[in-house]
């Protein structure tokens, strides 16, 4: 029987976030807005990252009760091949943003049904779930497909509009971690069952498992 790979997270470059995340992560599309890069090694080798943000709007948290500084959204869990659960590694991230920004009440993040997820790792740590999005537009140009956020932020926002094909996106699983107990106390009313699991692989569902890591870390939070 294998031994538990040594499992360490720590602050990483904007550079190596970058790496995982077009290699690792199905979206191949670093976020833009303002961001808590966390790196992943496992057994020394770099094998990820996990990538905090303020989300597409203030709604994200403000329906909550919430200012937009007292909640975050998890956007990205980048991995390649590893054997630590994405749960663990999840949650040793949580606890990381919950010591560092201490005004932080809520993390949101999201699952999407139309790359065949239904937020196992979610389930498996213990998160809130308040059922589906609304769907919004998407828009795909040169191969590729944009959020609205996402889209604004680039350059390719000011292109022919005739170039550019808007689609309507998915309507996502939405789950919620409170990072109090009053926090959790005021979202519980909203909790629903947790959706069935679709029949994959692993439950790694933010990930794709293929590569080899290598990038160093920084001990300090970049944008």
């Amino acid at each position: 029987m294998s031994s538990r790979p040594d499992l360490r997270l720590d602050w990483c470059s904007h550079e190596a976030a970058k790496y995982a995340v077009e290699h690792w992560h199905y979206s191949r599309a670093m976020p833009k807005s303002k961001l808590a890069k966390i790196g992943v090694w496992e057994n020394d080798r770099f094998i990820g990252v996990v990538i905090f943000g303020v989300g597409a709007t203030s709604a994200l948290v403000t329906r909550y009760g919430l200012t937009p500084i007292e909640g975050c959204e998890l956007i990205r869990v980048a991995l390649t091949s590893h054997k630590s659960p994405v749960s663990r590694i999840v949650a040793i991230a949580l606890s990381m943003i919950r010591r560092t920004y201490s005004g932080l009440r809520l993390v949101v993040s999201f699952a999407d049904p139309e790359q065949g997820h239904t937020g196992g790792i979610y389930q498996a740590g213990g998160w809130i779930y308040s059922g589906r999005t609304q769907s919004s537009p998407e828009y795909i140009f040169a191969g590729k497909r944009w959020q609205g956020r996402s889209w604004r932020h680039v350059s390719y926002a000011t292109t022919d509009p005739a170039s550019v094909e808007v689609v309507m996106g998915s309507s996502k699983h939405r789950y919620l971690m409170p990072l109090d107990a009053e926090m959790r106390a005021r979202i519980l009313p909203l909790e629903l069952p947790y959706p069935k699991r679709a029949s994959e692989a692993s439950s790694d569902a933010p990930a794709i498992h293929a590569g080899k890591g290598g990038a160093a870390p920084t001990l300090t939070l970049q944008q």
